[in-house]
């Protein structure tokens, strides 16, 4: 499952995000204990799931999800307060909610609107919480090297040195682009600026593109903000919302939320684009599992081989993998079941090392 963690300013309304990405109706999770963090689980939407639920006819329809994470008092203690909550240290991503609408009736904490002001703040808050970790690392390590010098320690002395210098300039880990064994030596620490970015711009009604195009509006609320030249950086998107109005549309039967979007110009919900974003920036894709009993969507990452794409559903067929037999997802719709699709030759047998494709459906073959 795919984890983000919400951080920004207060008044930005992220807590109003968080409950749309939660579908609002139902009930988070929520653990209490430093900073009141609470987590809801959201189902991610996809139209080909829907296709294929409509298809087998299925007693269950699983969609994909992703877990939110919102820290209720981050504003008090800024990013520092995050480094310890182990929801943010293990969230995949970071969802930054920054400020695009005014309101007199809900001041900004700094006095002025300004995203792009708002999206540095944080961003330095992230590199100094991080500079930290890695300097009392550092201090450790010279000691642990006095006692006992080792090749594993020095490396991993030399690269905290390099994170060091970084954060020190002001750039984030992101940044870095470190890959391999480096990585692997970082992952215990958790580096919150080393995390993908995603920047949410929080509109008003107002600045939403009547029958525009998601992405021709996201550049258009980024130029609008100032935010061009902080999402050239690495590991950095964004994506264009109005919280209060999809809020709206969340309360609303499916029926009545598609009326709402069409009177407000709009070709799909803010948590589509929100979920979509999220998986492009961390290069998830999903492939599909079907029949009589259930349907369901699985996230992996991009590149996944097949034998490790099984293990998602169970370290059993993991293991037992013998082969996987697999059909696009354009094919079965286009031919209108399996069988005919087996009978044009478009099932194909796939070995272990078969790179799974987004949209693939698969049933897999393995021994008990």
């Amino acid at each position: 499952m795919l984890r983000a963690a919400l951080i920004g300013l207060a008044s930005s309304g992220k807590t109003t995000l968080f409950q749309l990405m939660t579908s609002a109706r139902e009930t988070a999770r929520a653990s209490h204990g430093k900073g009141e963090t609470s987590i809801g689980i959201s189902k991610v939407p996809d139209a080909r799931l829907d296709r294929l639920t409509a298809m087998f006819n299925p007693k269950k329809r699983v969609p994909a999800t992703v877990e939110f994470t919102d820290l209720a008092a981050a504003a008090a203690g800024g990013a520092k307060a995050l480094v310890d909550v182990a929801a943010y240290k293990n969230a995949d991503a970071l969802v930054h909610v920054l400020r695009a609408f005014t309101d007199p009736a809900v001041p900004h904490p700094s006095g002025s609107v300004d995203p792009a002001r708002d999206a540095q703040a944080m961003e330095d808050e992230l590199i100094l919480a991080d500079l930290g970790v890695a300097e009392r690392r550092l201090e450790r390590l010279e000691k642990d090297l006095k006692k006992n010098r080792s090749a594993d320690l020095e490396k991993e002395r030399d690269l905290l040195i390099l994170c060091r210098t970084a954060l020190e300039e002001g750039r984030p880990m992101r940044a870095l682009d470190l890959k391999g064994d480096d990585l692997k030596r970082l992952r215990g620490f958790q580096f919150l600026s080393a995390k993908p970015l995603l920047i949410v711009i929080n509109l008003d009604e107002s600045q939403l593109t009547k029958g525009g195009r998601a992405g021709t509006e996201i550049h258009q609320a980024a130029a609008a903000a100032g935010l061009t030249p902080f999402l050239s950086r690495a590991a950095t998107a964004a994506v264009a919302v109005c919280a209060k109005i999809e809020l709206e549309i969340a309360q609303l039967d499916a029926a009545d939320a598609q009326a709402f979007l069409s009177n407000l110009g709009l070709t799909e919900s803010g948590l589509d684009r929100v979920i979509r974003a999220s998986y492009d920036l961390l290069g998830y894709i999903s492939f599909f599992t079907v029949g009589e009993d259930e349907c369901r969507a699985w996230s992996i990452p991009r590149n996944t081989p097949a034998q490790l794409a099984a293990g998602e559903i169970h370290s059993d067929i993991a293991r037992g993998f013998i082969r996987a037999e697999v059909v696009t997802y354009d094919a079965l719709i286009g031919r209108g079941s399996m069988a005919v699709c087996r009978e044009h030759g478009e099932v194909r047998l796939e070995g272990k090392d078969y790179v799974v494709q987004d949209g693939d459906i698969i049933n897999f073959r393995f021994a008990t």
